[in-house]
Parts: C-alpha cells; structure tokens; sequence
C-alpha cells in the first residue's frame, strides 16, 4: 500500500541519480522528493513536476559540512512545520571521483572523503531522530573496492586501508598529486563507506533498513568528469559499449536499480550490498567489526562539530563501553 512519505536524496541532478529520481516518482506518486543539490536542477524540477511529482530542493555543497548541517536543518523544518510528509526515505547518491588525493575543502578534509564519506555520515546523522521507524536510507558504494580486475578492470587501483584520521586529510596516498593517487582515495572513500553501513544496521533501530548499492561499472556519467580529455572521452563515447557485456552496466539499468533499493523493492536487510538488483556479499575486507567500529568513532569524533547535540553524550556513551571491554 502506498504512503505519502518524504523521500531525502543527493546525486539526483545527473547521471544514474536523475534517472532514479523519475522511476521513484512514477512508481510512488505520493513520494515528495527533496533534492540536496549544489546548483538549482530547475530542467530535472519541471521535468518531475510536469508528470505530476512533488518536489522540493534544498542548497547544498556536500564538501562543506557546515552546509549539510544547515540542509538538513532546512529540511527538519519543513518536516516540523507540516509542509513536508514524514521521512520514510534517504538516499546519498552523491559522489565524486579526483584526479589526485590533495584536493582539499573549506574544512580541511581530502574532498573525496569528506564528500563521499563525512557528508553522508552528517547527513544521516542531523537526520536519523526524525526519520520514520520504518525508514529506508541507501549509500551509493562502489565495486571498486574489491580491488581486483574483475570489479576495477584495471582503472581504478584497489583501496589502501589506513587510520580513518590520515584517510580524511590530503597526502594519504603516495605522489598524492597522481591519478592513480585519486582514484585510490576514491576506492577507498567507498570501502570507509561499507563499514559505516554495516555499523550503522548495528547501532540504529532494528526497524530502519539501511544499504549500500553497488551499481557497477557505469561509463556515459559525469563520475570521470575532472579526468583528462582522452579519458573524459573514452569513458563517454567507447566504454559505454561495454554495457554490452556483463562488465558494465548501462545507466539506465543502473539508475532503475537505485530507485528499486531506495523504495524497498529489493528485499535486503539491514547492512546488506545490494549489488545492482541484487543483494551479494561485498569484498571479504569489507567485513571486519573492528575496523567498523574504528570508523564510526573516527567520523563521529572529525564531524563532532556538526553533529546534534546528543551525539557528544553517544560518544560518551561508546567511549566507556570501549574502556570496560578492553578491561
């Protein structure tokens, strides 16, 4: 039975993202859509509305974390005042991939971390109080992580696994001002983000349903869009011939997909990879409670600042449950 319910989502404005945005809408009309965007998707807006969807979008730059803050904090308001339904839904689709690993932000984060880890984690967590009992929140992840030719087929180096603390500042990798440097941090960004899903199923109500989404390799997007001209080129008019192939996946299979884990029609529980319609296992390195746990008390503690106000006392909380359990 369909609800009216609110459904949070980053990443909406291109590529795989646009794509689910509509099939959300056309699948559940009683979806209001709030669009976290850095610029106004006015084209993608009038689109949705024209089909008879209901959408809102809301300022954001994901590398800032003071304006995820201040988005989510907009967007409490509408759900407080009554102008928006409950939220039932939240996807954090958006991503980006560098040519290097210094790139830094206002917050003194390396911008891949900081946008596909640390804003999210913000995100979720400005968010979660309010968020219906029934809520279902996706992070886009990547296959990259497995780090072997089958996921990466050679482009995208595996991750290097280091303390979540160096993994946040520019200079992680070596000859930080390399691809290869960049798409290492990227690689890594999303295996940092596995372990964050599979901590977040343990610590928030069991209730919730919350994924991460592989799509797969996805050539035609804008991902690669501050890669050089040769590359920018291949990844938009060569490789997307390899959807073809059971190697890629077209973006509108991939964008079909999303849509399908946001809204549930992919039974997967909690902390599950769903890779694309599926729910598969994620790289063995993708399961350690240990490494988990350190990530979500690292992030916790870069992002403390922006987080609410009980998150100090939670923080609190673990650090004492820590204490006596190494005792």
């Amino acid at each position: 039975m369909s609800v009216e319910q609110t459904v949070v989502m980053t990443g909406a404005s291109r590529g795989i993202g646009r794509i689910a945005a509509r099939q959300m809408l056309a699948a559940q009309p009683e979806t209001h859509l709030v669009l976290l965007s850095r610029n106004d998707p006015r084209d993608l807006v009038d689109e949705l509305k024209a089909h008879g969807g209901s959408v809102s979008v809301v300022r954001v730059d994901l590398s800032s974390l003071q304006s995820v803050a201040d988005a989510t904090d907009a967007v409490l308001d509408l759900v407080c005042s009554g102008g928006l339904p409950p939220i039932r839904g939240l996807v954090c689709n958006a991503g980006v991939q560098h040519t290097n690993a210094r790139t830094e932000t206002v917050d003194g984060f390396e911008s891949t971390f900081a946008v596909n880890v640390l804003a999210n984690h913000v995100l979720v967590r400005r968010l979660h109080h309010r968020l219906h009992p029934q809520a279902r929140v996706v992070v886009t992840v990547s296959d990259t992580h497995f780090g072997d030719f089958r996921h990466n087929l050679g482009m995208v180096p595996g991750p290097r696994w280091q303390p979540v603390e160096t993994l946040a500042r520019v200079g992680a990798f070596r000859d930080p001002s390399s691809t290869r440097a960049g798409r290492t941090a990227y690689s890594t960004s999303k295996l940092a983000a596995i372990y964050l899903v599979h901590e977040c199923a343990r610590r928030f109500p069991a209730t919730w349903t919350i994924t991460g989404y592989n799509p797969g390799f996805v050539p035609g997007t804008d991902l690669a869009r501050d890669a050089d001209p040769v590359s920018r080129f291949a990844m938009r008019w060569i490789m997307p011939l390899m959807t073809l192939t059971p190697f890629a996946t077209s973006p509108g299979k991939a964008g079909s997909f999303l849509a399908d884990a946001a809204l549930g029609a992919v039974e997967a529980p909690s902390g599950a990879y769903t890779d694309r319609h599926k729910v598969a296992r994620s790289s063995p390195e993708s399961y350690d409670p240990g490494r988990e746990q350190d990530t979500w008390e690292a992030v916790e503690a870069l992002t403390a600042r922006f987080l609410p106000p009980d998150a100090n006392m939670e923080r609190r909380a673990d650090a004492h449950h820590r204490h006596h359990r190494s005792q």
